[in-house]
């Protein structure tokens, strides 16, 4: 990610690691970038600076004596003064537990040493941009609520009657249930926040349908958008069937999730059960040509990041290498065919018909092992 494309935001960044010249060159770093920087040494030291000196956010060094980094994130996380600071975790420890762990006392991110100068950059400058929407957006919520009230008051004033209330309630929720999931819409309207929430287990499909470019090459927007309504109506009651959560669609891709916002136990087989009907769904449906459709799907199971971004026309989103790697099973999938991780086989396996493909080198993870989910076992 290239921090370039961020513009610099005014930040205090306090900088916490007990080797000096880690620090130092952090602070350079930081510093010629526009960011105010402060420092600190040890544990300790960090949590007093906090307390005195409330930093925008923290760069915090992991393996640390006396104290560790998840210890001092703990108790910052555990403190109503100091848990809205997002803490980005520095260490020379790259492995999956290690960031899991990071990740469980509170971190927004984890940085793996040595790092590059662009990494850092770039990370510190995604964070800063999330908080400051945030920020954004909850002044645009509570302006919102504040208009809300006065119109609201203005209609009982002068109508002196419930049922306008009613239908424009009724009108403002449906309209945001067709924007975002009902939990967080839920959230929204209790004044919880829409903050990014981490899902240990989740599973996400993306569909892309196959020739789409050559079948837009040959018709008119107007078909085009027609087709696709008619193709994502069918998949969208589809997920309403299996009790997933549509994400968004991008073009001609579809991309759907179980697990979340609100966790269900059996999300991996609600997505099995989903792609095999998006399957028979798209076979009912034929080109200009009369040439039927086909979808290539990829599945993957794992932890994710979901939430709201943007300040203007929200979407509910999702981040993280299991959804990565679902996007890969996809583009590296063959029309017609369903590709899955080792993951949801494992998980799917005694209930579900599968066929090995084999290894695959998706890019960022190496080779891995791919397969075909091909039908539900007879029970």
């Amino acid at each position: 990610m290239d921090s370039n494309q961020y513009p610099t935001i005014q930040a205090t960044i306090l900088v916490v690691d007990d080797k000096p010249d880690n620090v130092r060159l952090l602070s350079t770093i930081l510093t010629e970038k526009g960011y105010q920087v402060r420092k600190a040494l040890n544990g300790q030291r960090a949590i007093a600076t906090v307390l005195e000196f409330p930093p925008t956010l923290i760069l915090l060094d992991v393996m640390m004596p006396e104290m560790n980094g998840y210890e001092v994130c703990a108790k910052l996380k555990d403190s109503p003064k100091t848990r809205a600071i997002p803490v980005i975790f520095l260490s020379a420890l790259d492995d999956v537990s290690d960031k899991v762990k990071a990740f469980d006392v509170g971190a927004v991110d984890y940085i793996t040493k040595p790092f590059q100068d662009k990494e850092v950059l770039a990370r510190v400058a995604n964070q800063l941009t999330i908080k400051s929407q945030q920020k954004l957006l909850q002044e645009q919520t509570k302006q919102l609520e504040e208009v809300v009230g006065r119109l609201q008051n203005e209609i009982k004033e002068r109508q002196g009657v419930e049922l306008a209330l009613r239908l424009a309630q009724k009108k403002s929720d449906h309209l945001l249930l067709n924007i975002l999931p009902e939990a967080i819409v839920e959230k929204l309207k209790k004044g919880e926040g829409t903050a990014a929430e981490r899902f240990d287990s989740a599973t996400v499909l993306f569909a892309d349908i196959v020739g789409f470019t050559s079948l837009a090459a040959r018709n008119s927007p107007l078909e085009l958008v027609n087709f696709l309504n008619q193709i994502f109506s069918k998949f969208d009651q589809l997920t309403e069937k299996h009790g997933l959560e549509k994400i968004k669609t991008s073009g001609d891709a579809y991309i759907v999730a179980g697990g979340l916002p609100v966790p269900m136990a059996d999300h991996a087989e609600a997505i099995a059960n989903m792609a095999l009907d998006m399957q028979d769904a798209i076979a009912e449906f034929k080109t200009d040509t009369g040439e039927p459709f086909q979808i290539r799907i990829g599945i993957n199971t794992g932890p994710v990041v979901a939430g709201i971004i943007g300040t203007k026309k929200f979407i509910y989103d999702l981040w993280g290498d299991t959804v990565n790697v679902a996007s890969r099973m996809e583009s590296q999938g063959l029309p017609g065919y369903i590709q899955v991780t080792t993951a949801i086989y494992e998980q799917l396996k005694d209930r579900y018909v599968f066929e090995e493909r084999g290894a695959l080198s998706v890019k960022g993870k190496g080779e891995m092992i791919a397969y075909w989910l091909k039908a539900k076992k007879d029970s």
